[in-house]
């Protein structure tokens, strides 16, 4: 009879905690949309894969099942996920009044506590400024011929090799550069692969957060302190070392460490160089080699950016100079080129807040606590603010404002936008004058894509660079693209 009694009380208990988990408590109507299952909530259903550029499966079916706000449980916490332009602007424009940045337990776990978007708003908007210094559009300028000198440096050697593979290609050519000018860091000269440890972790960055060894999460930990440790070396290093003046981040975090009253701790910049090398290493690179797959399959696209750039070299005086600040700044199709790329591809699955407080919006509460994931592709996509939106169409910017909107947020918004856009613009902009006024390419294989959630190339894109013949600069693509 007692065993009985037991095995009552315990059916009751989870019954009462599974009706909890998918009804939970809310002082208003929380939006429409399911919990999911018990722990694992639809974290599944979200890491789904998909091999196009239209919204992702887990949003289109919630969106047409539930409308444009729903609840959800992703990665072990409570979400509203929101497609309305207007609920992410508000959400933007709310940035440290009523959220704050809400990643989820799991995600800040392997980013770091400390990183950028999980910080005060008033450290934060220090630390933002600091790096403005160093990667922001003042410091690109004198930074230009540095950018400029590695991009031809790597086209050399890819125009030596039979193929290359250009994702990992320009992974390694943007992390090299981006360690370089953040870290002095020389890839060639250090004995770890700081690079590698990125890249298994970008592989277990939105896995299900399971730390058994073994498990894609596991091994984003595991690539996460290979790096902590390297950085943590470099930074004992570079104390012993005596610079009259600051070169890099590291050379700045060590003389704002010496001031009294700080607010930067050694552990918020190791979190902070963590997040920008990760940004370097995946998503420019991703949208570098997005840009040339489109370029590839668009002959018109290519003929006018032929046209732009060799523009650019015939005005100079010397047409072996370097480009300049002004020259960067005349290439009206380029940057169109790049606007229309990050608004058909969407890399990031989503951006993350939470609610500091109870917001009421539309009838529908966000409760506190809770975080909300911004999905800024479904505008990015929406016919009603960009006709035929599937379609590569760089001339749709053209005369138009490229700043983020409502209806155009590739790069965030609110207080913590991104803080390398100009960096990441810049890198791709010299990538193509440099590529399409000095070498010519031919798709080889590859340049298949699938989403889970992020984009990866599972084939690679493959192609084969070579020089231009001098007499003749009509660049040539493969018949197969």
């Amino acid at each position: 009879m007692l065993g009985l009694c037991i095995v009552a009380l315990v059916a009751v208990g989870i019954t009462h905690w599974v009706y909890r988990w998918r009804n939970p408590r809310c002082n208003g109507k929380l939006p429409p949309g399911s919990m999911g299952l018990p722990l694992i909530g639809e974290t599944i259903q979200f890491l789904i894969s998909s091999t196009s550029f239209d919204i992702p499966p887990f949003i289109k079916t919630r969106m047409e099942r539930y409308g444009p706000i729903f609840k959800s449980q992703l990665m072990g916490a409570p979400f509203i996920v929101s497609t309305d332009p207007e609920l992410n602007m508000y959400v933007f424009q709310q940035d440290d009044k009523l959220f704050e940045s809400g990643y989820p337990d799991s995600v800040k776990k392997i980013f770091g506590e400390k990183q950028l978007g999980n910080i005060h708003v008033s450290v934060y908007k220090y630390l933002k400024s600091m790096m403005l210094n160093l990667i922001g559009p003042e410091s690109l300028k004198n930074m230009l011929p540095e950018i400029e000198q590695s991009t031809r440096t790597r086209l050399e050697q890819w125009s030596c090799q039979d193929t290359t593979e250009l994702k990992e290609a320009t992974s390694e050519m943007i992390f090299a550069l981006t360690a370089k000018i953040l870290m002095s860091y020389d890839s060639s000269k250090s004995s770890d692969n700081l690079r590698a440890s990125f890249d298994a972790f970008a592989r277990g960055m939105f896995s299900l957060p399971l730390p058994i060894p073994g498990t894609a999460f596991h091994k984003c930990l595991q690539g996460r302190k290979r790096v902590m440790r390297t950085l943590k070396y470099m930074l004992q290093e570079r104390r012993a070392m005596s610079r009259e003046q600051p070169i890099d981040f590291f050379d700045h975090v060590l003389e704002e460490l010496k001031k009294e009253g700080t607010v930067l701790t050694e552990e918020i910049s190791f979190d902070l160089m963590f997040l920008l090398l990760f940004a370097s290493f995946d998503t420019t690179s991703t949208a570098m080699t997005l840009l040339l797959k489109f370029v590839s399959d668009h002959p018109l696209v290519l003929k006018q950016l032929l046209q732009e750039h060799e523009m650019i070299v015939k005005q100079r005086e010397n047409a072996n100079s370097g480009l300049t600040w002004e020259e960067y700044r005349s290439m009206t199709f380029t940057l169109q080129v790049i606007n229309e790329t990050v608004r058909l591809t969407n890399h990031v699955p989503g951006m993350f807040r939470k609610a500091i407080k109870e917001v009421q919006f539309k009838g529908y509460t966000i409760p506190e606590g809770w975080s909300v994931m911004l999905c800024p592709q479904v505008q990015h996509l929406n016919p009603e603010k960009y006709e035929d939106p599937m379609a590569f169409n760089p001339w749709r910017w053209e005369g138009k404002e490229s700043g983020a909107s409502k209806d155009f947020m590739a790069f965030g918004g609110g207080l913590r936008s991104c803080v390398g856009a100009a960096f990441g613009k810049v890198q791709m902009a010299v990538f193509l004058h440099c590529f399409v006024t000095k070498y010519r390419w031919e798709v080889i294989k590859g340049g298949n894509i699938f989403r889970n959630p992020w984009i990866q190339f599972p084939g690679g894109f493959h192609i084969r660079v070579l020089k231009k013949d001098t007499s003749n600069s009509r660049q040539h693509i493969s018949p197969d693209t």
